[in-house]
């Protein structure tokens, strides 16, 4: 991972420190002025005679017992790096501060946090997506001396990623999977934004990164050539008929996008009036009277309820399908019920309606909530695994914390392995403060030394999930 930092010194607000492949980088003017130099030398904890001695024409040196690189950018530039650690040692029990803005946590992007996305470039050429390859091209730029491009899919290395030079301008080619990605060009030094890319957020800093999406699904709607307007809504995009318009195509109408893995349900909107696919014969009740068309992508799992064949109808519902008790009824089979389901990666909570009563799921111990509220509850596609050494003996073991709104009857631990309490769940990149209740005392993580304090003096345990 990459961490950018900038102070300003001077007027274009070169980028004065960087981290990059365990090595801390610092970029130094010449013609700073005295109060320049004493403002870079306070920001980064710099010794005041390491300015000095960088322009001294020297491969390596040596300051304060610190062994820097020297290399020469221009005849006012140079880049002094060191390798990142030493210096630093800390003992158990030890508390240490961390500035957040060097992690900058709110710029962690998910390859699949979108629910769907479509681009908006002004010149259609500068991003190609074929057969898992993505092309970024940036037009003209021919006087630059380097081009380099950074974003999510290189974890925002301001070096890793170089721009190859052609006759009209800088290109790249990245072998990239489906989804969302955040990215900037770094021209010469300078940060910028894809000029020629409408879809841009914020990057926490001040600044905006322009948003792309690598495509993975095609709508198609045959026939209605005469129509004016032909849209496609659905579960996605909250059902809006007015956001994705199709364009005509031979045959049809046609709509490239990126859609999550999981799920989804949708209806054609043609001038007005909603329509089911007729190419999809997967259709299934909104619960209101009508139907709806569904897609799945991703990998297929089963809800499954052993017995009960005396009943005449089983369905399933939970959050992932906004608790529609209608919508997916289960398929009768030999010894129970069952249906194939595609949900994305994620924790869900669930029931059975079984001739209208509602139940949890009998052959599943998880659980959230109490009460009438007491949902099943399972995850795909786990990416971390909560362990609780030295409680064997507990009746009863609660996991809370930020990722489920501190609740304190959130995730009951029902697994126990070799005498340790286990769960495994699936985290969003960034950072998750949490802690266990014991028998309906609350403790820290005794095994995690990471640990930030709180209003009540009691402390979180801190956990990072890397992208």
């Amino acid at each position: 991972m990459a961490v950018i930092v900038t102070a300003q010194p001077q007027s274009d607000q070169k980028d004065i420190c960087r981290i990059d492949n365990n090595r801390m980088i610092f970029r130094l003017d010449r013609t700073w002025t005295a109060v320049q130099k004493k403002s870079v030398m306070k920001q980064f904890d710099l010794d005041s005679s390491l300015l000095a001695s960088a322009f001294s024409g020297k491969p390596e040196i040596t300051v304060s017992g610190i062994k820097w690189n020297v290399k020469k950018l221009d005849n006012n530039w140079v880049e002094l790096s060191k390798p990142m650690g030493g210096g630093l040692s800390l003992e158990k029990g030890d508390v240490y501060m961390l500035d957040d803005r060097w992690i900058n946590a709110a710029g962690i992007e998910e390859r699949e946090s979108a629910a769907f996305g479509i681009n908006i470039l002004t010149l259609y050429t500068v991003f190609n997506y074929h057969n898992g390859v993505a092309t970024f091209f940036l037009p003209e730029r021919k006087y630059a001396r380097n081009v380099y491009i950074a974003g999510t899919f290189n974890n925002w290395s301001t070096m890793q990623t170089p721009m190859i030079r052609c006759d009209s301008g800088w290109f790249i080619t990245l072998r990239l999977k489906p989804g969302k990605y955040t990215y900037k060009y770094i021209i010469d030094g300078k940060w910028s934004p894809d000029p020629y890319n409408k879809l841009r957020e914020n990057d926490s800093q001040g600044g905006q990164n322009s948003v792309i999406f690598c495509y993975n699904y095609r709508f198609f709607l045959p026939f209605y050539k005469g129509s004016k307007k032909v849209l496609v809504a659905g579960s996605f995009n909250n059902w809006n008929p007015y956001e994705l318009r199709l364009l005509g195509v031979d045959g049809g109408w046609a709509l490239n996008l990126y859609l999550r893995e999981g799920t989804h349900a949708y209806k054609f909107v043609v001038d007005g009036e909603w329509f089911l696919d007729p190419t999809n014969d997967a259709q299934r009740p909104d619960g209101m009277g009508h139907e709806n068309s569904f897609l799945s992508i991703g990998d297929t799992m089963f809800f499954i309820l052993k017995g009960h064949s005396a009943m005449k109808q089983v369905n399933v519902a939970g959050n992932f399908n906004a608790w529609n008790k209608s919508e997916l009824t289960m398929k009768k089979v030999k010894d129970g019920w069952q249906l194939p389901y595609v949900l994305a990666a994620g924790n869900y909570e669930y029931k059975f309606i079984l001739d209208g009563r509602w139940i949890t799921d009998p052959d599943n111990p998880t659980t959230v909530g109490s009460g009438a509220g007491q949902n099943s509850f399972i995850t795909i596609k786990p990416n971390h695994i909560f362990r609780l050494e030295g409680k064997a003996g507990a009746r009863k073991v609660i996991l809370t914390g930020s990722f489920n709104g501190w609740r304190n009857d959130g995730y009951e631990m029902m697994i126990k392995e070799d005498g340790t309490w286990v769960f495994p769940i699936f985290l969003k990149p960034g950072k998750h403060t949490y802690k266990f209740i014991v028998d309906g005392k609350w403790i820290i993580d005794p095994a995690n030394e990471l640990w930030e304090e709180n209003q009540y003096g009691t402390g979180n345990s801190v956990l990072w999930i890397e992208p």
